[in-house]
């Protein structure tokens, strides 16, 4: 990368050091032999996916390494979300590090270290938060979600010789350990700084399809090649970067600079493990964003980042493996008989298992007014409870109108997984996988050991209406249509559930459903304070920004909502005017008698009447899209 007409010999950098390398005399041997690394920065997740960053000289971290890496840092947990955990008078957190996962090496090219030409970097090493001797972070919960499916999935499967046998393995085999995958993919939005979205154009551009996969140009091109050449140098192994639908063609000016840029953007890499996954994306993010500033663009992980055009999904693919004794391994989801049976008994029960739980795993997935405003109709987004495994056993399809899938490659039953298509940039996919996890054990567990593939498969695709062994009554969860189209709106909510409509509705759905909660809760992967926690932050964030930024934004909306007709106007100009006029004072004039949405809604939270104000901003919401 050029700094200052310099070539820097990237080559010479250390870029990770991997799991197997932590002895502490590899440790020391490698930082002494790469200088230029300078500090060490302990990166624990709370419970919203934020990750603590701080610059701790690495010489400290060497002075006393086994301390460092037995006993971590403390910290002021009250300015992480970790609710009604670390409070001010019990704010005491422990950042411990893990030591069994890959540590990078972020790099300031910006800041070249004199005595080596070489920039600055910093060893990040993904950790734990420990709170009163208690694990209380989102990487704790995703490790023990992880070993109890582990011990659970194998005892089952050694326990029940049918269900190895749908997988091709002899009941006298033993299985030696269970292998979870998972890979993520980023959308993002890049543009240049202060440009402001015409989103007409976005928006007869998306239509027309102008932009997906199209050839990128320029600094996008240039910077999406450095980022996807940095990633092969930390070893993430991209796969693909392209453009997205959305965007608009930007311009040349006479000195021959790009301006008005304002794309859509997807790299993706290889699969990992699930907690490497999720580790991976985390740097993977912050090195984008960092390649892409460097030349002059900026970022953005929102969902839907410009009303009326396509957001930015994640969608989340998960598998699972057996490793046998004899080291081979086999695909849970793949049945043997592939081209005749979609899958296996677990691959039906793990699906099912996230549908029925849906409710409980969606706080974790969708939890900002951001990410509800992605899941709308039309945008090829999932707001229905409902699986696609496509129309016959040998012929998978990709619907994309659904919330999870079945994922099939017919020359590789290795490639068998799901995906999950709900999930956003911000998504916290450590608590995402850690709930899916914990919500893929009970449909195992529950179902596996009683009922037969053919039953299985029977009621998986069962109507609504027709009783079943696990699945609720009055649901339907499979369905091959465009669920968008084929279907109203009051047919999806009868069908498949309705939807939330705000963040606290979503939330709410953690004390309307206490039974699927006991699912999340099994083996203290998650626990009440935990889940309270997040409930409490959740809500605060949320009402926060409706009171601190939703309304202020739309306040500016309506103050340069002006009339500029004067002498030449029609009867539909009044009408409109007086559409438009009568709009306005709803939302934001108080008058003696009434008082306007905007203070109403303000009010509501400031009470902590948080279902009022829900309620209030469904109605703001539907006004401001009337008003636009």
């Amino acid at each position: 990368m050029p700094i200052k007409n310099k070539i820097l010999p990237l080559e010479e950098l250390l870029y990770v050091i991997k799991k197997d390398e932590h002895s502490h005399e590899e440790i020391k041997t490698l930082l002494n032999k790469h200088p230029q690394i300078k500090f060490v920065s302990l990166a624990g997740l709370d419970l919203r996916g934020n990750a603590t960053d701080e610059r701790i000289p690495i010489e400290l971290m060497l002075e006393d390494l086994e301390d460092f890496l037995r006993l971590g840092i403390q910290t002021d947990g009250s300015s992480v979300v970790l609710h009604n955990i670390a409070t001010l008078n019990d704010a005491k957190v422990i950042i411990l590090p893990d030591i069994d996962c890959n540590w990078y090496v972020d790099y300031n090219f910006s800041n070249i270290d004199v005595n080596t030409g070489l920039p600055i970097g910093t060893l990040v090493i993904p950790s734990f938060l420990i709170h009163n001797n208690k694990m209380v972070c989102s990487r704790s919960i995703l490790k023990k979600s992880i070993k109890r499916f582990k011990k659970e999935c194998k005892n089952i499967l050694n326990e029940n010789p049918h269900l190895k046998e749908e997988l091709g393995i002899k009941s006298e085999d033993e299985i030696k350990e269970i292998h979870m995958t998972s890979a993520t993919e980023l959308e993002f939005w890049v543009q240049t700084p202060e440009d402001k979205a015409d989103e007409e154009k976005l928006s007869t551009s998306q239509t027309l399809k102008e932009q997906y996969w199209k050839r990128t140009e320029g600094t996008v091109r240039t910077a999406m090649e450095k980022a996807l050449l940095m990633m092969s140098k930390y070893g993430f192994e991209p796969e693909m970067g392209h453009k997205e639908v959305g965007g608009v063609r930007s311009t040349i000016s006479v000195t021959g600079t790009q301006n008005h840029i304002m794309e859509q953007l997807e790299i993706d890499w290889k699969y990992s493990d699930s907690m490497q996954c999720a580790d991976n994306e985390h740097f993977i993010k912050q090195l984008v964003m960092d390649v892409f500033n460097n030349h002059g663009l900026e970022v953005t992980f929102l969902a839907k980042p410009i009303e009326g055009v396509a957001g930015s999904g994640e969608h989340t693919h998960i598998g699972i493996m057996a490793e046998l004794q004899n080291g081979k391994k086999v695909n849970v989801f793949s049945h043997k008989d592939f081209d005749k049976r979609y899958m296996s008994s677990i691959g039906f029960a793990s699906l099912m298992g996230i549908l029925k739980n849906y409710e409980v795993i969606n706080p974790f997935v969708t939890s900002t007014n951001d990410a509800l405003n992605r899941l709308k109709p039309g945008f090829e987004a999932p707001i229905c409870i409902v699986s696609s495994i496509g129309h016959t056993a040998d012929f998978p399809s990709r619907n994309r109108s659904i919330l999870i899938g079945l994922i099939k490659d017919m020359e590789n039953p290795f490639a068998t997984r799901f995906e999950l298509r709900a999930p956003n940039p911000n998504s916290n996919t450590y608590l995402v996988l850690a709930t899916c996890y914990q919500s893929i054990l009970d449909g195992v567990e529950t179902i596996c050991p009683k009922l037969s593939l053919d039953e299985i498969e029977k009621e998986f695709s069962k109507e609504a209406g027709e009783k079943g062994y696990y699945l609720e009554k009055d649901r339907q969860y499979r369905s091959e249509e465009d669920v968008f189209e084929h279907y109203n709106q009051a047919q999806r909510n009868a069908l498949f559930g309705t939807p939330p409509s705000t963040v606290y509705e979503n939330v709410r759905a953690l004390d309307d459903y206490p039974e699927k909660l006991e699912v999340l809760l099994k083996a203290d992967v998650f626990t009440k304070p935990i889940i309270n926690s997040y409930k409490t932050a959740t809500i605060d964030i949320w009402s926060n920004e409706l009171k601190g930024r939703i309304i202020e934004d739309n306040m500016t909306l309506i103050r340069n909502l002006n009339k500029i007709h004067d002498d030449e106007i029609s009867d539909l100009d009044i009408v409109n005017w007086n559409r438009i006029n009568l709009l306005k004072w709803d939302l934001m004039k108080d008058s003696v008698d009434k008082k306007s949405l905007f203070t109403l809604l303000r009010e509501a939270i400031y009470e902590e009447n948080f279902s009022k104000a829900s309620e209030y901003q469904i109605i703001m919401n539907e006004k401001i899209k009337e008003l636009k």
